[in-house]
């Protein structure tokens, strides 16, 4: 690769780094960043691991960043961020191999590009998925790799692009297969079905076609978005909408000679139409509601990123070409906006959450005295919806606190969906914590008894009677005698 377009993508990452922020240990990190600390330290989480482990054991992901810490050696957190601007990187020169391979004109290029680094943290339709997350997770990986694939099969490569996606579904074991299945319908359209190459791809997930337990059925009922049935109407427009701008682009290139483009919306249409299908097939049927938690809308996120990517090269194209101020009539209003929705997304905690830098959040400082303050093999209750409560932005309790937690609801339901086995254990836990906000010290001396729990994290003002040796504005962290 040339050096310019090289330092292009770094400041392109860079970019995408100031205006979607940082955040290593939310939202997701909740099942990846715990068993990294397992494997760092084994003594960490004896109890409650199956919550994240039952996602550890499906990819290789923690071994590669434990791995990474051992070996450089640094900081986990400093490993982290490392990994996450490396892969923003790979993604962006992922997309601009897609750009090159789509557009002729320079400006085409580096607008689809630029676009993709503005719009990184898009949500895709309902699929609780954006373009790139704020951390580094599987998802990043299977991210660039399902660029580089897409590339290598615009080049007719589909050996080396399937090598690709089956490496990253070392990391990923469910997105790779959306881009397998795309990749068929591109070889489809290129070469006639006689001359499209069969690919297998066996995805071992637990899959069973008994009729799910009531507790299953209750954590599934937390996430909607794997039921298509259940979106709201503009999740429905995020379906239908990407199919009239790749018509619309489709007849586009074709008017304009843009072979590859024309390939691409005529791929995505069938792609998006039939992943549609599916997820009605698996929908519908409550014998089938296990099965929906393979999502085939997610899809959609591959989807999406061609989309901006086409919208982007148009743009460059054949409206704002070479005009810096028409560039900066777009760019600058849009990344602004990205960044103020991160900003609201995250209020009390820092946009960027710097390696070594002291948290402004207060659930995150009680969490991080729990880490230096109570041993190893400590086992904490929060309220179970403590992630969604005020000021706590969607932190995750065992990724910074290295403690056992009994169990949430936010996302170990998550992984409850993906894992039925653990539908009765989670829905008994659930149901012991249901009145937490009125519990007093009687209740939790129950849960002592009942799990082994030793230690609780309560919001302000707290319970009478409790023995509590950390406070701050939100939060109590008390210990049960």
């Amino acid at each position: 690769m040339k050096a310019r377009p090289a330092f292009y993508l770094l400041l392109l990452t860079a970019g995408a780094l100031l205006v979607h922020g940082y955040h290593p240990y939310a939202e997701d990190a909740a099942f990846y960043i715990p068993p990294v600390k397992k494997l760092l330290n084994p003594a960490l989480y004896p109890y409650g691991a199956e919550f994240f482990e039952s996602h550890a054991a499906l990819t290789f992901f923690p071994n590669l960043i434990a791995g990474s810490v051992r070996a450089l050696p640094l900081p986990l957190d400093v490993v982290l961020l490392t990994w996450h601007l490396l892969t923003i990187y790979l993604f962006l020169l992922g997309c601009w191999k897609v750009s090159c391979l789509c557009f002729d004109a320079e400006p085409a290029r580096w607008c689809a590009v630029a676009l993709m680094a503005a719009l990184m943290t898009m949500p895709v339709a309902d699929t609780a998925l954006f373009l790139m997350d704020q951390y580094v997770n599987p998802r990043s990986f299977s991210a660039f790799a399902g660029m580089f694939a897409v590339a290598l099969a615009l080049e007719r490569r589909y050996v080396w692009a399937i090598v690709c996606l089956i490496a990253a579904g070392l990391v990923h074991p469910l997105m790779p297969v959306y881009g397998i299945f795309f990749l068929l319908l591109l070889a489809w359209n290129q070469s006639g079905a006689a001359k499209a190459q069969a690919v297998a791809a066996v995805l071992v997930l637990g899959i069973s076609f008994e009729r799910p337990t009531e507790a299953y059925h209750q954590a599934a009922a937390l996430h909607p978005y794997h039921y298509v049935t259940q979106w709201p109407w503009y999740g429905w427009v995020g379906i239908f909408a990407p199919i009239a701008l790749f018509y619309w682009f489709g007849r586009i290139a074709r008017a304009r000679r843009m072979a590859n483009v024309e390939l691409l919306c005529r791929s995505l249409v069938s792609f998006v139409l039939v992943s549609l299908l599916g997820a009605l097939i698996l929908d519908i049927p409550r014998r089938f509601e296990a099965l929906a938690r393979l999502q085939p809308l997610r899809s959609l996120h591959l989807t999406y990123v061609l989309l901006v990517l086409l919208m982007g090269g148009m743009a460059g194209q054949f409206v704002l070409k070479r005009s810096v101020a028409r560039w900066l009539i777009l760019f600058v209003p849009l990344c602004a906006g990205m960044a103020y929705v991160q900003f609201q997304l995250f209020p009390e905690t820092a946009h960027i959450e710097w390696p070594g830098a002291a948290s402004r959040n207060s659930w995150v400082q009680a969490f991080e005295w729990v880490r230096q303050n109570t041993p190893e093999n400590a086992y904490f209750a929060l309220d179970p919806l403590h992630m969604d409560s005020a000021g706590e932005d969607q932190h995750s309790f065992r990724a910074i606190a290295e403690r056992s937690m009994l169990v949430d609801v936010v996302k170990d339901s998550g992984a409850v969906s993906m894992f039925p086995s653990l539908a009765e254990e989670w829905w008994d836990r659930v149901t012991a914590l249901k009145d937490w906000k009125k519990f007093q010290p009687a209740d939790f001396q129950s849960l002592k008894r009942r799990y082994g729990v030793n230690w609780v994290v309560v919001e302000q003002p707290g319970t009478a009677g409790m023995d509590c040796r950390y406070q701050n504005m939100r939060v109590q962290v008390c210990r049960l005698e």
